[in-house]
């Protein structure tokens, strides 16, 4: 296998195996819409070879930041069907990342009376709202009659990326959010159900991953997964804990016959990860964490090694729109510029210049 090699995840086509990785940019209007420079974003990176949204939330309620956006009305989902027509015009593959986030948001942010999590706990710290910062609450623990709910949130929001024209989706089951937090001993201290054993806790990720595969076709919907990140509170520090757990959630998943697991971990090339991949049988997408940058390098031999499929990348991608070709061509990068990852203008959003714009104006 070849990192610039086309390849297929179920009934999805890359034209490559570098995949945008999910990047939250906040972006949007304050009603979660997606804006005209989100549509040129987006056109913009149609050269790698799979496009995963920022995280979208299903519901008001599971929203995260300001400025996120959100797919569950009329003008969120026109907004979204502009964004697939003009990556599909420029010859490039997008999934919607589905994410819910749980305990980590605040009503400030979200205008609903509450948040929600599997247990009555706070996510740790702070997080910024419109009003300022304010301390994370403590979250509303989902009760067995709720989780129905949340889980056909999600496949309505599912059913309304392929409305709108997106090629698939991804379930948001890593870095902290409610997914993620079900899995974790720590952030999920249920004795029903829905907790307890590692069995109970990945209960929720398959059947919140079935229900969308079973709404929208399994060759259409793939998840994320950060084992052991330990981030946001979500702590999966017992080694063999988090060895059954994921081991459960994968055994769960496997048949399901996903387009692609998205697994997000330091150690790529590490037992667990390579586990999961083998026991839910899907193409592996890796993503070496948030620790330090991919380097062409690296992609390249993971892909060339056989460790995965494909390889997503975020921050190379959000500074060099035509990353694919760089790496390519051995290219020098754009530097990014991490005070302008989040905000609300085009300033350090599709203001990079491609390889192209660099050398005319040379």
């Amino acid at each position: 296998m070849s990192l610039y090699e086309p390849t297929r995840f179920g009934a999805l086509n890359l034209s490559n195996r570098v995949v945008m990785a999910p990047l939250t940019r906040t972006r949007a209007t304050e009603d979660g819409v997606p804006t005209d420079i989100m549509v040129e974003y987006y056109r913009q990176r149609a050269g790698q070879g799979l496009i995963v949204t920022e995280g979208t939330w299903p519901v008001a309620e599971g929203k995260s930041y300001p400025g996120q956006p959100g797919l569950v009305t009329d003008e969120q989902i026109a907004g979204w069907r502009r964004i697939a027509d003009a990556v599909h015009a420029a010859g490039g593959t997008i999934v919607m990342q589905l994410m819910h986030g749980g305990r980590v948001s605040h009503p400030d942010i979200t205008g609903a009376d509450r948040v929600v999590a599997p247990s009555a706990l706070a996510a740790p710290g702070q997080t910024r709202t419109p009003k300022g910062k304010a301390d994370m609450p403590v979250a509303h623990a989902l009760t067995e009659d709720e989780i129905p709910t949340v889980i056909e949130q999600f496949v309505q929001q599912a059913r309304a990326a392929v409305a709108a024209g997106l090629d698939g989706v991804e379930v948001h089951g890593a870095n902290g959010y409610l997914v993620h937090e079900f899995l974790s001993p720590v952030s999920n201290v249920r004795e029903d159900a829905y907790g307890g054993s590692p069995e109970n806790r990945a209960r929720f990720a398959v059947e919140v991953t079935r229900a969308v595969a079973d709404a929208i076709g399994a060759d259409r919907t793939g998840i994320r997964l950060s084992p052991q990140h330990n981030i946001q509170g979500v702590l999966e520090e017992d080694d063999a804990d988090a060895r059954a757990t994921y081991t459960a959630l994968a055994e769960g998943l496997a048949p399901l016959g996903l387009a692609f697991v998205d697994v997000l971990s330091a150690t790529p090339t590490g037992d667990l990860v390579q586990h999961i991949r083998r026991t839910v049988g899907a193409p592996l997408v890796l993503n070496s964490g948030f620790g330090s940058p991919t380097t062409r390098d690296e992609a390249e031999r993971l892909v060339d090694e056989g460790w995965a499929e494909a390889v997503a990348v975020g921050r190379p991608v959000i500074a060099n729109p035509d990353l694919v070709s760089r790496w390519q061509q051995d290219a020098e990068l754009n530097a990014p510029r991490p005070e302008l990852f989040y905000g609300s203008t085009a300033e350090g959003y599709t203001d990079y210049p491609t390889l192209d714009e660099v050398r005319a104006a040379v």
